[in-house]
């Protein structure tokens, strides 16, 4: 099974994959049934998630085949149920680069309005290059842009963006992949070869690797960026792996 989806991964579209990606996973939900993980995304349950990642060493118990929500998924779900305002107050909201799991969840919501946007993605309703984000600044009560800076040319103008549409008392949440062996973040223009930035940057179409100081250069776009160790400090060991988190992931809550 691991084989199969890191080839299909690999070797299919990303635009492809998000429109028809969910119907394949619930095919496959039936060898899954059970009760040990639980996805606080959709509530859906399952002895355990589908695996997921592009290459062989692809992550056990990833994916959930309801939703497709992954780790870093279900604690941002997680977060924000506990942390924020985001399923109480009326907020406008700009969601970068969504996710299939939460599209429909977040359109329904009465609360929200909610507005997507993606340079590529089918699954977004507005057409954006976030190096121009073309909203007036002080729109948006909140921004959600989840692994994408480690794609984007300039990511301080990407973040500048993003907090130049925010209103004032707005926040955001912008997580990135990060490998903690770095002191500040790893970049080589020189790295242009798809195989060796993956060997670099952990996928083909990463430009770069966030390290320790990825909290610095959410500040460098204007940010007050609390680093919140949601999962270590306030998650049981039962519930992390109940929900199967990314156990050392730091949300960073970006506050203008």
């Amino acid at each position: 099974m691991k084989s199969i989806i890191s080839l299909v991964l690999r070797y299919i579209p990303r635009p492809y994959l998000q429109l028809v990606g969910h119907w394949a996973a619930r095919g496959l939900s039936i060898f899954y049934i059970g009760n040990k993980v639980e996805c606080p995304v959709c509530n859906s349950k399952y002895r355990k998630f589908l695996p997921y990642g592009r290459n062989t060493s692809s992550r056990e118990n990833a994916l959930c085949p309801s939703c497709l929500s992954l780790e870093r998924h279900r604690l941002m779900a997680l977060y924000m149920k506990r942390k924020t305002n985001f399923y109480t107050a009326n907020l406008k909201v700009l969601h970068v680069a969504p996710e299939y799991c939460f599209i429909d969840r977040f359109e329904q919501m009465k609360n929200l309005d909610y507005i997507t946007a993606d340079i590529e993605s089918p699954l977004a309703k507005v057409k954006m290059d976030i190096h121009q984000i073309p909203f007036p600044e002080n729109t948006f009560d909140v921004a959600i842009c989840n692994h994408v800076m480690e794609h984007v040319d300039d990511y301080i103008l990407a973040m500048s963006e993003l907090h130049r549409v925010l209103k004032p008392g707005g926040w955001a949440l912008i997580q990135s992949p990060q490998d903690m062996k770095y002191e500040v973040t790893y970049e080589d223009p020189t790295i242009t070869d798809p195989k060796e930035r993956e060997i670099h940057f952990l996928q083909n179409d990463h430009l770069r690797l966030f390290g320790r100081n990825y909290g610095r250069e959410l500040e460098k776009g204007g940010f007050k960026v609390t680093e919140d160790r949601f999962v270590m400090d306030e998650l049981s060991k039962a519930e992390v792996q109940r929900y199967s988190l990314p156990g050392e992931e730091i949300v960073y809550f970006c506050q203008k």
